[in-house]
């Protein structure tokens, strides 16, 4: 099996020691993105919805820079700081996958996230 390490600047920069993205073979994995303005570096979490978008706009980043697609992603792990805040989280997911298209995902409600944030979400996607 190949790797190759995806990297673009259409989303935040790794703050670990870990990639964007890693193929291996015809599936990529995608690192769980959060709200992380790539061009400016800030943090974005005054306002649910937003976040919940620039989540959805660095994953579509990396898909972009694999040359995939939101209709590539088979499965979708998202992690909410609050159960409270699935149902907005939930409708601005959804609006950027053909319901009948939408990959496997689970939703789960974690302790704490990197810098603070609501939401994360990782996604593997295939050719």
């Amino acid at each position: 099996m190949s790797k190759k390490i995806i990297k673009t600047n259409n989303a935040p920069q790794p703050i670990g020691p870990y990639n964007q993205a890693v193929w291996g073979g015809d599936t990529l994995y995608i690192s769980g993105q959060i709200a992380i303005d790539p061009t400016s570096g800030e943090l974005k979490i005054e306002e649910l919805k937003e976040e919940a978008h620039l989540v959805m706009k660095n994953l579509n980043g990396i898909l972009s820079e694999a040359g995939l697609t939101f209709n590539n992603v088979v499965k979708s792990c998202i992690f909410l700081s609050d159960m409270n805040n699935f149902g907005t989280v939930n409708e601005i997911y959804g609006s950027y996958f053909d319901g009948m298209e939408a990959p496997a995902r689970e939703t789960v409600e974690v302790s704490c996230l990197p810098k603070k944030v609501n939401v994360e979400i990782s996604m593997i996607a295939v050719k």
